[in-house]
C-alpha cells in the first residue's frame, strides 16, 4: 500500500511539473500612471475614489513596500527600461540625453527575442540618447496595442496614462466643480493651510479618480479580447506625487508608489502568496522589473542587472532595503541618496547647502508651492512647514511606521545610532556596488564620456570611486577641524575630489577664511564646476568681485551644464549687481536660437524674472 502511495504521489507531481511545463507563455499587460503616490481606497486612503484599482487589488496581490528608484520620471523610467540604477549608467538627471552602454540592453528587446510581441502606448522619455531608442518595440506609439500581434504570440504591452500627471493642478479647476471638497482634505502637517493648497490637493484626489477610470476601461477592454485569463497585469505609478514635497524628493511621498499584480489561476505557481487579495510586504523597487519579467518567462537573467527578481522560478530571498537617488532637477542641482527598510528611511544630502525648495520653474506653475512660499515670507508657518525653505542635514533619519509624513529627524538622536550606523553603510555599499556616478559633477562627468559612456567609463578607468564618497561624505558634514583635509582635497589632481574639497569649504562658511588663498586659486581650475563652488565659497567670504568674474567665465564655457551649475550659483548669493546682469545677459546672447529645452536658458529666463528684468529691453524674447 505504501508503495502504491509513493507512486501515485509521483505520479501526480510529474504530471503537474508537466502541465506547468507545457503551459503557453503569459501575456503581459502593464498599465502605468503619473506621478501618483498611493492614493488608494485598497492602500487605505478613504478619501481617495478609486474603484477599479480597489477592485484590482482584490483579484491581484498588493504590494505595501514599492518604491521608484528615483522620484521624477525620465530617470526613472530609465531604471526600468535598463534594469540598471540611472546613477549606475550616468543616467540619473533629468532630462540628460547619454549614451548608454553597449553591455546594457533594453527589457523589450530581450522579451522580443523570447518570442514576445512587445507595444508601448505610448511614453517613452527614457533620459538616454534617442538615437538609441530605435528598434526597442514592435510599436511604440499612440496606435500601439496587443491587438495587433501577429497570430498565436504572446504579447508584451504597456499602457500609460498622464491624467494624473503634475501638470494636472496647474490650471485650477473652479471649486464648484470639483468632485473631492477642498475642506474636507487632509493636509500634510508640512504644508499650510491656505486655500491653493487645498484646492491643489482635493484637484488632484479627482485627477486620481479620472486615471482610476482609465485603468478600468484598460482592464474591460482586455476581458472583452479574451485574454485576461491568459495575461498577468501588472498595475504601479511611475514615482510618487504630485504636490511639493513629494516628486523630486526621496521621501515616502516621493518614492513610494502603488504596485498591484493580478495573475490568472492557470499560473497561480508565480503566486506570491498564498491566495489573491492577499498584501505582500516584499520590499520591491523598478530597479527588480527587468529580472522579475525574465524571471516569469524563464530567460536567463544577465549578471549585470542589477535588480532582484520578486516573482517567478528565480525569484530571491527578500531584500533588507530598497535604495534612492536624486540628481539636478531640471535646472535645479541637488544631490541625494537614500535607503528604506521595512521601518526606516535614511537619507544622505550631499549639497545640503541649498533649501529644498529651490525655485524650479516647472514645480513653481502649482499655485499650492506659490502660496506655501508666500506664507513662509510672511512669517506664518510653523518649523515643520518652515523646514522646506530652510537649508538640508546632511543626514536624515525617519522611523516611518511612527512617522508615516517624515518630519522628525532622528540622525541625531543617540537611541538611533546603531540604525543609522546600519543604513549608513548600507548606502556606502550599494553606491560602491553599482558605481554610482553622481560623485563626478555632471559637467565634468561629461568631459570624461568622451569616446565611452558613464557606465564603462566607472568600471574601465582608474577612478577610485570609495576616495570621492569620502570626500563626499566629510565636504558635506564638514567642520572647522576638517580644514586640512579639505584644502588637501582642493589640491588634488583629480577634479572631482577638488569639487568635494571647495564643497566643504563653502560649507564651513566664515570658518574657511585660513583658505582664502587657495579657493583663489581654484579660481584659475580647469575643471568649471571647481570654479563655480569656489566662487561661491569666496562671495561668501567678501570676495566679490573675483567670484563675479570667475561665475562670469564659466557662463561662457561650451558646457550648457556647466553654465547651469553657475547660474545656481548666482541665485543662490543672490547677487543683482550690474555685473551679474551683464554676466548672464551675454550668456544668453551668446546662446543663439533659444530653446526652453536648455536648462541654462531656463535658469537664466528665472534669474531675470527674479530681478524684475524683461529680456525684450536687450532684443531677445524668452516668452515661452
Amino acid at each position: 500500500m505504501k508503495h502504491t502511495l509513493y507512486f501515485l504521489t509521483l505520479l501526480l507531481f510529474f504530471g503537474c511539473a508537466k502541465a506547468e511545463e507545457e503551459l503557453p507563455l503569459p501575456n503581459i499587460l502593464w498599465i502605468t500612471s503619473e506621478d501618483n503616490s498611493p492614493i488608494a481606497g485598497c492602500y487605505g486612503d478613504e478619501f481617495a475614489t478609486t474603484p477599479n484599482m480597489d477592485a484590482l487589488a482584490a483579484e491581484g496581490f498588493l504590494y505595501t513596500h514599492a518604491y521608484a528608484n528615483v522620484p521624477v520620471c525620465a530617470p526613472a523610467r530609465n531604471t526600468i527600461l535598463t534594469g540598471i540604477y540611472a546613477i549606475s549608467g550616468g543616467n540619473q538627471h533629468m532630462r540628460s540625453y547619454y549614451d548608454k552602454s553597449d553591455e546594457v540592453k533594453f527589457y523589450p528587446q530581450m522579451l522580443r527575442e523570447a518570442g514576445y510581441y512587445a507595444t508601448n502606448n505610448s511614453k517613452e522619455d527614457y533620459n538616454i540618447n534617442p538615437a538609441q531608442n530605435v528598434n526597442i518595440w514592435d510599436d511604440s506609439s499612440k496606435d500601439a496595442h496587443y491587438k495587433n500581434r501577429p497570430e498565436g504570440k504572446p504579447f508584451f504591452a504597456v499602457f500609460n496614462s498622464t491624467i494624473s500627471h503634475e501638470s494636472s493642478i496647474h490650471k485650477s479647476i473652479p471649486n464648484e466643480d470639483l468632485r473631492h471638497s477642498p475642506e474636507e482634505v487632509t493636509l500634510p502637517p508640512y504644508h499650510p493651510d491656505t486655500p491653493e493648497m487645498r484646492h491643489d490637493w482635493a484637484q488632484y484626489y479627482d485627477k486620481v479618480e479620472d486615471m482610476d477610470k482609465k485603468i478600468g476601461e484598460i482592464l474591460q477592454e482586455l476581458e472583452e479580447s479574451g485574454e485576461a485569463e491568459n495575461t498577468i497585469v501588472f498595475y504601479y505609478g511611475d514615482h510618487g506625487g504630485v504636490l511639493a514635497r513629494s516628486k523630486r524628493y526621496v521621501y515616502e511621498t516621493g518614492t513610494r508608489v502603488p504596485f498591484i499584480v493580478r495573475i490568472p489561476e492557470k499560473y497561480k505557481h508565480l503566486f506570491p502568496s498564498e491566495k489573491p487579495g492577499d498584501k505582500v510586504d516584499r520590499m520591491i523597487s523598478f530597479v527588480d522589473l527587468f529580472p522579475t519579467l525574465l524571471s516569469i518567462i524563464g530567460t536567463d537573467i544577465p549578471d549585470y542587472l542589477q535588480g532582484k527578481a520578486f516573482l517567478g522560478e528565480k525569484k530571491t530571498e527578500d531584500p533588507e532595503y530598497v535604495f534612492m537617488f536624486r540628481g539636478r532637477m531640471d535646472e535645479r542641482y541637488d544631490m541625494s541618496r537614500a535607503v528604506r527598510d521595512q521601518k526606516f528611511r535614511y537619507i544622505r544630502n550631499y549639497i545640503p547647502y541649498r533649501v529644498y525648495g529651490q525655485y524650479l520653474e516647472y514645480l513653481f506653475r502649482a499655485p499650492s508651492i506659490r502660496s506655501w512660499q508666500a506664507a513662509f515670507k510672511a512669517g506664518e508657518l510653523n518649523p515643520i512647514q518652515s523646514a522646506f525653505w530652510n537649508t538640508k542635514p546632511a543626514e536624515e533619519l525617519y522611523d516611518t511606521e511612527n512617522d508615516p509624513w517624515e518630519v522628525n529627524n532622528l540622525a541625531n538622536d543617540p537611541e538611533y545610532r546603531e540604525v543609522l550606523e546600519r543604513m549608513r553603510g548600507a548606502a556606502k555599499e550599494w553606491m560602491l556596488e553599482i558605481h554610482d556616478t553622481g560623485f563626478i559633477p555632471e559637467a565634468e562627468l561629461i568631459d570624461r564620456m568622451e569616446g565611452t559612456t558613464a557606465y564603462d567609463y566607472m568600471r574601465n578607468s582608474d577612478i577610485n570611486l570609495e576616495q570621492l564618497i569620502e570626500a563626499a561624505n566629510l565636504a558635506s558634514t564638514a567642520k572647522e577641524e576638517d580644514l586640512s583635509q579639505l584644502m588637501d582635497l582642493l589640491n588634488s589632481e583629480e577634479a572631482a575630489k577638488r569639487y568635494w574639497g571647495a564643497t566643504g569649504l563653502l560649507i564651513l562658511g566664515e570658518k574657511a577664511r585660513p583658505a582664502l588663498g587657495a579657493l583663489e586659486e581654484a579660481l584659475n581650475d580647469s575643471s568649471p564646476n571647481v570654479k563655480s563652488v569656489a566662487a561661491e565659497a569666496l562671495y561668501g567670504l567678501g570676495a566679490k568681485e573675483k567670484a563675479l568674474k570667475a561665475l562670469a567665465e564659466v557662463l561662457m564655457t561650451p558646457n550648457s551644464f556647466a553654465r547651469t551649475h553657475a547660474l545656481n550659483v548666482i541665485d543662490s548669493i543672490e547677487d543683482e549687481s550690474k555685473t551679474s546682469l551683464d554676466a548672464v545677459i551675454a550668456m544668453v546672447e551668446n546662446a543663439g536660437e533659444l530653446d526652453r529645452s536648455q536648462y541654462d536658458l531656463r535658469a537664466a529666463r528665472g534669474l531675470l524674472e527674479k530681478w524684475n528684468i524683461n529680456p525684450s529691453d536687450y532684443g531677445f524674447d524668452m516668452d515661452w
